[in-house]
């Protein structure tokens, strides 16, 4: 059912959604949806939640496969948020859909409040393990984790709408420059 409602998402969006549609493309009957689900919104919201949460094991199973060292780690977020299979147009399209509903669907809302701080976390459980891997004093992880989240995904926004502005290894680059940036700008100072 959830890979028949994102298949059905791609390809009609949310206005030519229809439990009808996503019956026949997922082969089974309208009453086991019914049965399962309290409605449409109930469904796409699971199958969003489903997508967030599947894109997001993707990024840490390529955590886990980077060395131990947390700026490699953090360098593998990265990568993994600016590759395959997030950094794909099918995505977006897909995911363009599931932002139109939350201003609508109480259902939406919580599962994109639920994922990205979900997304968020991760993020910074890296910097904090950057920070203590250094032996730095923290700074506001949170706020920092919501501004690199916000760079990700204004790159992988614009890449996905013309691939042709810049390439992924540009875009991993910036965020790369940003932590750098960020390091410097965090690192304790001698006192005079």
């Amino acid at each position: 059912m959830i890979d028949a409602t994102l298949a059905c998402l791609a390809r009609e969006g949310h206005a030519g959604l229809s439990i009808r549609k996503i019956s026949k493309e997922a082969g089974i009957s309208i009453g086991l949806i019914n049965h399962h689900y309290g409605g449409k919104d109930d469904l796409v919201g699971h199958a969003y939640e489903t997508l967030a949460l599947s894109l997001l094991d993707n990024i840490r199973s390529r955590i886990a496969e980077a060395s131990d060292d947390p700026r490699a780690r953090l360098g593998a977020y990265f990568r993994a948020t600016l590759s395959a299979p997030i950094l794909e147009r099918s995505t977006l399209r897909t995911w363009v859909v599931f932002w139109g509903m939350v201003e609508h669907s109480k259902a939406m809302t919580d599962v994109h409040d639920r994922t990205y701080a979900e997304y968020r976390r991760l993020l910074e459980i890296l910097l904090k393990d950057l920070f203590a891997a250094r032996g730095w004093p923290e700074p506001d992880v949170r706020l920092a984790a919501i501004g690199l989240l916000a760079m990700l995904d204004g790159l992988w926004l614009e890449w996905c709408l013309n691939p042709e502005t810049f390439t992924p290894e540009e875009a991993i680059g910036l965020c790369e420059r940003w932590t750098d940036v960020f390091l410097d700008a965090s690192a304790p100072r001698a006192s005079a």
